[in-house]
């Protein structure tokens, strides 16, 4: 088992950042890739950004390119998703997520664990 927790949302006004932490517990994190995932009231789950644990290599939505920054502390099991210039449209619940795997990282599915989610408010 492994026990998601994000925090660092908020409310923020337009052209501002805001920096989410996932702090993952329980079972090893060694060989999984980690995500962020967020869903706007009446849409689908989208993806935002993924990384891999041990090698960290990074992806990222192609529309959300340049703005966001994925990272990861392996000393204390946290992810980071460090988002900049953001919009009203990125206002959204964001979703942290564990996967045992490494491909098709953009598709929900292929994720076992899921954090409670943080608000993200963009106001203009």
């Amino acid at each position: 088992q492994v026990q998601l927790g994000e925090s660092g949302g908020g409310r923020v006004q337009a052209g501002g950042s805001l920096r989410l932490s996932c702090v993952a517990s329980g079972r090893t994190l060694s060989t999984w890739a980690m995500g962020w995932f967020r869903q706007a009231p009446g849409k689908e789950r989208e993806f935002v950004a993924a990384i891999t644990w041990s090698a960290g290599d990074t992806y990222y939505a192609d529309s959300l390119m340049g703005r966001l920054t994925i990272s990861r502390e392996l000393s204390k099991n946290t992810v980071y998703l460090q988002m900049n210039s953001l919009k009203p449209e990125d206002t959204a619940v964001y979703y942290c997520a564990a996967s045992f795997g490494y491909s098709d990282l953009e598709r929900p599915l292929m994720y076992d664990y899921w954090g409670q989610g943080t608000q993200v408010t963009v106001s203009s």
